[in-house]
């Protein structure tokens, strides 16, 4: 008999069922059963739509639920995070340095939020760098923020701004996770995991990375895996 896991919030289990879909829209029933993996009751899945789309994370049309702008723009970048395109390294470094004043704690908040959704990391308060070798453009909330500066460190800073050997530890964890994971609710959970893990892959080009970086074999891994597990959920929510 399969394990039921009831850590998973009804919340939890409905955000990343929609995250992880292509596109991002499920009927009310498919949620309710993906629920039921969990032990999660129908009704507590339907009060946790009902919260959701009060609170503008959700849609709802024609009885299909997807995503809002905001969650949408969080599954563009999780699917960059499982197929990273970056662009060729010069060696040059984005620098972003907070200039505005007197900012509020909500402000604050958004800012951070989009900092590392750009996937950079804090040196110290106020001052954001990572190689230049994403291409994206600067919302306005950074450029409204910050004195934007290009340039080359002395030093390689890698060390100070992110961890990179707990990083590959981690995936090394989640690889074999995807290889022991058994029943449509474990497999659930460790797919979420591994995409939460992908979400904080700095992307760093390969002249600054650890020899025997495991982050293209965690991807490959996963690919074959959601393949097959994506499969196994269709036939169960379709049943």
């Amino acid at each position: 008999m399969e394990e039921r896991n009831t850590t998973l919030s009804a919340r939890s289990a409905v955000l990343s069922a929609l995250l992880g879909s292509h596109p991002p829209r499920l009927p009310s029933r498919h949620l309710v059963r993906i629920g039921a993996l969990f032990g999660i009751a129908e009704g507590t899945v339907r009060v946790a739509l009902s919260r959701m789309l009060a609170a503008g994370d959700l849609l709802q049309s024609d009885g299909q639920y997807t995503l809002s702008r905001r969650l949408v723009e969080r599954q563009a970048r999780q699917d960059e995070s499982r197929d990273p395109h970056p662009k060729p390294w010069d060696g040059t470094w984005e620098v972003a340095v907070v200039t505005a004043e007197r900012r509020a704690p909500a402000e604050r908040a958004a800012f951070r939020h989009a900092m590392l959704a750009l996937r950079l990391a804090e040196l110290r308060e106020g001052t954001w760098m990572r190689p230049a070798n994403l291409a994206r453009a600067w919302p306005e909330i950074v450029t409204a923020q910050c004195t934007l500066i290009d340039g080359r460190p002395h030093g390689d800073p890698t060390p100070l701004l992110w961890d990179l050997d707990g990083w590959a530890a981690q995936a090394r964890r989640l690889e074999r996770s995807l290889g022991r994971a058994e029943g449509l609710a474990e497999g659930f959970l460790v797919s979420a995991a591994v995409l939460r893990h992908l979400l904080a892959d700095p992307l760093l080009p390969r002249e600054l990375l650890p020899s025997g970086w495991p982050g293209a074999e965690l991807r490959a891994v996963y690919d074959d895996f959601d393949r097959r597990y994506r499969e196994v959920l269709r036939h169960h929510l379709d049943g």
